[in-house]
């Protein structure tokens, strides 16, 4: 197995603009491994740092991509040749916060594309911590292109969903329920055995569709107001026979008007897990929180353990993948990107390198 000297890749040298590069392969540091990019997905954060700009300590230039699946190539023996998906968010393991189970939001954690130095999956190879790899054993009829969207667009609604203690018979509203994590957020609601799963979103197209893996009912918001959605939805609790309180509403955008959809239809003992990723503020009168015994509740990432549930539900057929990926060499990066903002895509592009 051919071990590179380089690193093909494509950086993003300052906002909106990128570079197709070579650097070189670091020293492999025990417990480190490189990781031959299979394909990595490209998600809402990506978009949002290359057209924003990147909150994190590491700044440009550095390569974006988060959701990647490839083949070990370098680095600990028992791993090499091994078919793995590298989780998005890599925790230390050794911190207060890893020991008390929240791992996912270690304050030391590494996520390529944000918090490994200069490496993202928008590459040919990555060099990443080997101890939370989620190995493909038997990926069936998967491509492993394909299994790269296991890394946030799946795993991290599965997150949300054990934040929100999703159990069977729960209420569940998915707010944004067509886009990236919103399609995954109402299967993965259905299979954990929701008994009624709303999806709220603006192009009807796509709602209906959603009625077709996991969703229950569909609410569009388009030329609607939040007050109408809220209506909207509670005529159909009120028509349904189901109670217009005690739902988990995932909010799946990160968008303001899907915030305020959120907060709206936040009433008595509901849960609001916010799992979008967005720069927008909005104004809420906390004790409501208090009168409600309501909850809003941060989510970020997933635990690395959680990955073998997850591809055993997509292995199961339970969670569908395969219809909502297309691929495009990495070469058409720039383009994926400008589509991906432009918000009319129905899959999720995974991009293939082409060095």
């Amino acid at each position: 197995m051919s071990i590179p000297t380089k690193i093909q890749t494509w950086q993003m040298v300052e906002p909106g603009k990128l570079a197709k590069t070579s650097i070189d392969v670091p020293e492999l540091q025990p417990g480190e491994v490189l990781v031959e990019v299979a394909g990595c997905g490209v998600c809402h954060t990506d978009v949002g740092y290359y057209y924003d700009g990147v909150p994190t300590v590491t700044k440009p230039p550095l390569t974006l991509g988060h959701e990647i699946s490839g083949k070990v190539v370098a680095g600990e023996a028992g791993l090499i040749g091994k078919e793995v998906i590298i989780p998005a968010v890599m925790p230390c393991n050794d911190c207060a916060i890893c020991a008390s189970g929240r791992g996912n939001r270690c304050l030391k954690q590494k996520m390529p594309g944000n918090s490994l130095g200069i490496y993202g999956g928008f590459s040919s190879h990555i060099p990443v911590p080997a101890n939370d790899l989620c190995v493909v054993e038997d990926r069936k009829d998967f491509s492993l292109e394909t299994l790269s969207v296991v890394a946030d667009a799946i795993t991290s609604p599965y997150q949300a969903a054990k934040k929100a203690e999703l159990s069977e018979g729960d209420l569940v509203v998915v707010i944004g329920a067509t886009g990236g994590i919103g399609l995954y957020m109402t299967q993965i609601a259905s299979v954990l055995g929701a008994k009624a799963v709303v999806a709220i979103a603006r192009n009807q197209e796509k709602l209906e569709r959603s009625l077709e893996f996991g969703s229950t009912h569909a609410i569009s918001t388009l030329d609607k107001s939040v007050k109408d959605v809220r209506n909207e939805f509670k005529a159909y609790c009120k028509e349904a026979k189901l109670p217009s309180h005690g739902w988990k509403i995932f909010e799946c955008t990160g968008s303001k008007m899907g915030q305020e959809i959120g907060l709206e239809l936040l009433s008595f003992v509901c849960k609001l897990i916010v799992v979008g990723y967005g720069m927008h503020k909005v104004e809420y009168m906390l004790s409501r929180l208090m009168a409600f015994d309501a909850e809003i509740i941060g989510t970020w990432g997933c635990l690395p353990k959680y990955y073998k549930e997850v591809m055993q539900y997509i292995l199961d057929d339970k969670i569908k993948v395969k219809p909502f990926v297309e691929f495009r060499p990495m070469s058409q990066i720039e383009q994926a990107f400008q589509d991906s903002h432009a918000g009319k895509l129905t899959k999720r592009i995974v991009l293939t390198p082409d060095f």
